[in-house]
């Protein structure tokens, strides 16, 4: 039987980890940064107690203070945290079966993918029986500014964040089609929210075309955008709207899939 100086130490132990955890929900949840104060605020915690606790959280790369702010921002550890999350839920069988209803329905090779940082990165996928198709695995990095499933998720990011990335650095041009201009580029994403889906003709990659449709979290949040790539020449970005509502209950399925995650 444990003594009680070990019930202890799993008692404090316990406490911090959940202090620490509490303050990762709060960062998560916020559409900004926020500063110790703020933090210590909505938790009710002693201010000595969370700057403790997000001193070691940024050691570990979990959380980084902004530069000439007081605020903080979740960090690389955690974005690549939710990530791995996400891509092992995305090797489960029951998105699979979703991606693969939606593959037999639309003919063409479909994923779902998240936002990395200035990137959108495939977490699942599921390939069409096409001979000529466009390999790329799970894992994969696409621009964010030039693919259907990145300007999705860029259209619905906050209005900062979306001017922190585009403006980070000239946007890169892959083929003759794609947009560099941040100006024409934010009206597109406008477009994109008006309408609820995003297309990509040869913006990527010459002769290929894409379309994608956001996935909300519980809170209401487009945590993460379904897609379809395909050859030009068996489908455009006009062809593609006939299966919106196909992608439309895909996307339910996954939000339905994703809140079960979140209550187990």
């Amino acid at each position: 039987m444990p003594d009680s100086d070990t019930q202890s130490l799993r008692k404090e132990t316990g406490s911090a980890l959940s202090k620490a955890v509490a303050v990762l929900s709060a960062m998560l949840q916020a559409e900004r940064s926020l500063s110790l104060a703020e933090i210590a605020d909505r938790l009710d915690l002693p201010r000595q107690t969370v700057h403790r606790i997000m001193g070691q959280l940024e050691d570990e790369a979990l959380v980084r203070r902004l530069p000439g702010d007081d605020g903080y921002m979740v960090g690389p550890a955690m974005v690549d945290l939710g990530i791995d999350a996400l891509a092992a839920a995305g090797r489960t069988a029951p998105m699979r079966a979703i991606l693969e209803d939606l593959v037999a329905e639309v003919g063409e090779t479909c994923n779902v993918g998240v936002l990395d940082r200035d990137r959108v990165v495939y977490i699942a996928r599921v390939e069409c029986d096409w001979p000529l198709r466009l390999q790329i695995g799970v894992g994969s990095r696409v621009p964010i500014h030039a693919t259907a499933i990145g300007k999705m998720l860029l259209a619905h990011l906050p209005s900062r964040t979306r001017k922190r990335i585009v403006e980070a650095r000239p946007l890169e041009s892959f083929t003759e089609k794609t947009v560099t201009d941040p100006g024409v580029l934010e009206s597109q994403l406008a477009a994109i929210r008006r309408q609820g889906f995003a297309g990509n003709d040869e913006e990527n990659m010459v002769g290929m075309m894409g379309f994608a449709v956001p996935v909300q979290d519980p809170r209401g949040r487009v945590a993460a955008g379904v897609a379809l790539h395909a050859p030009k020449a068996r489908m455009t970005v006009e062809s593609a709207e006939v299966h919106l509502e196909a992608f439309r209950r895909a996307a339910g399925r996954l939000e339905a899939f994703i809140a079960d995650l979140a209550r187990d």
